[in-house]
């Protein structure tokens, strides 16, 4: 732990918390690594997971390879569709990836930057952690504004329950 890490709303199930610019996620799940791995990468899969509650996501693109294209869009009766997108940086089955994570903002453009999972087994279970690299402070905080660790709580959730089917 380092002086500069800073919680940011954790929950029983999962830690968050920003280290400098970086902002991070920790999740165990009750789940071989292998699974997880399959719904982080199986196109017909995310789907079922991905995005808060009353919200669906229609996968355009997801080539999971260094250098591959990923675009997600994601529906909401309460508002209009955004897309997130980006390239897979960096892929090692199951143990993790690396890709930019970007969505744009009205009258901002692009926001994001690359975000590294990291699938740990622990026992059978495996412990996710997203680090997402923000770059600065700045956006860190404009990130903590949008909403996010709400709608990634109860993506995680619908994860949770996506992976306790088997």
């Amino acid at each position: 732990m380092t002086a500069t890490r800073i919680d940011r709303g954790s929950t029983e199930s999962t830690a968050i918390y920003s280290d400098g610019s970086d902002l991070v996620f920790e999740r165990t799940f009750d789940a071989p690594r292998e699974q997880v791995w399959k719904a982080f990468t199986d196109p017909d899969l995310i789907p079922r997971w991905w995005g808060p509650h009353g919200t669906t996501t229609t996968v355009v693109e997801m080539d999971v390879r260094p250098g591959g294209s990923w675009r997600y869009v994601s529906h909401a009766p309460d508002r209009d569709d955004v897309e997130f997108y980006g390239e897979y940086l960096e892929i090692d089955p199951p143990v993790g990836f690396k890709w930019t994570f970007l969505f744009d903002v009205e009258g901002v453009g692009p926001q994001g930057g690359p975000e590294t999972f990291r699938f740990d087994d622990v026992d059978g279970k495996t412990k996710v952690t997203s680090i997402g690299h923000m770059g600065s402070i700045e956006a860190l905080e404009g990130a903590l504004a949008s909403g996010m660790i709400a709608g990634a709580l109860a993506t995680w959730d619908r994860l949770a329950a996506l992976l306790a089917e088997g």
